[in-house]
């Protein structure tokens, strides 16, 4: 049903100012001729973090065509010899579908650093310091590193966009971000950014039915309050 209204048009997502401000950093990136860094974090498709890194390619599609489109320079250091061909393909495919595949180089835009966590983070922090972009998105799945990363790209000025559901790093995004996507903010991206109806009606089904969740969790405690265990029971059932 929730798929259905959205392609109706009758679900709509709440704007996330966070997004809304990849076009000011590809902008200000145009303006300043400086580049673009789009960081998806070092996970892989086999770990649990997998749903994280899909949306950070979701977001490197859309920054990857706004980048394309406006003439600004995409830089997306990979960690991951799994994720490094989608990317290299979404990429090359925005350029392509914005008639401009000849500006993009691959291999120089979206270098394999390391399969180590601080060998490549210490990669994208020595092209920082040679680059100074005028923006850093980083979305996906990081760890340690994301001190590193935000620290590095606020010291040469750069406007920053953090989003991860690990819980641990969003403090560092927090302190030195522009923009921050917390948690779940991340996972809606996508659907965000495309305006794809089917993402879009699921999206607002998962929110309905954890909507349901809460609203038969305070039910549920309210009733054993009073000694009525009915929501406990049909739980179990």
């Amino acid at each position: 049903m929730a798929i259905q209204m959205g392609k109706q048009g009758k679900i709509k997502i709440r704007r996330i100012p966070g997004l809304d401000a990849i076009e000011e950093i590809v902008g200000r990136s145009v303006e300043m001729g400086r580049p673009v860094f789009d960081i998806i974090g070092m996970g892989v498709f086999t770990d649990i973090y997998a749903t994280q890194t899909i949306a950070g390619l979701s977001i490197l599609s859309y920054v990857s065509t706004l980048c394309a489109r406006l003439g600004a320079e995409l830089y997306a250091p990979q960690a991951s010899v799994d994720v490094l061909p989608v990317a290299a393909e979404i990429v090359r495919e925005s350029y392509r579908l914005e008639g401009k595949e000849e500006e993009i180089d691959i291999e120089e835009q979206l270098p394999y650093l390391s399969g180590t966590q601080f060998a490549w983070a210490s990669g994208i922090i020595g092209m920082a310091a040679r680059l100074r972009p005028a923006g850093n998105i980083m979305i996906g799945p990081f760890w340690a590193e994301s001190m590193m990363f935000a620290e590095s790209f606020d010291r040469v000025g750069a406007m920053q966009i953090g989003g991860t559901a690990r819980m641990y790093q969003i403090p560092f995004f927090a302190a030195l971000c522009d923009y921050v996507l917390i948690g779940e903010e991340m996972f809606a991206a996508g659907a965000y950014v495309s305006g794809d109806p089917q993402q879009i009606g699921s999206i607002a089904a998962q929110d309905w039915y954890k909507l349901a969740a809460l609203v038969l969790g305070i039910l549920g405690a309210l009733l054993a309050t009073a000694g009525f265990t009915i929501i406990g029971d049909l739980l179990i059932m």
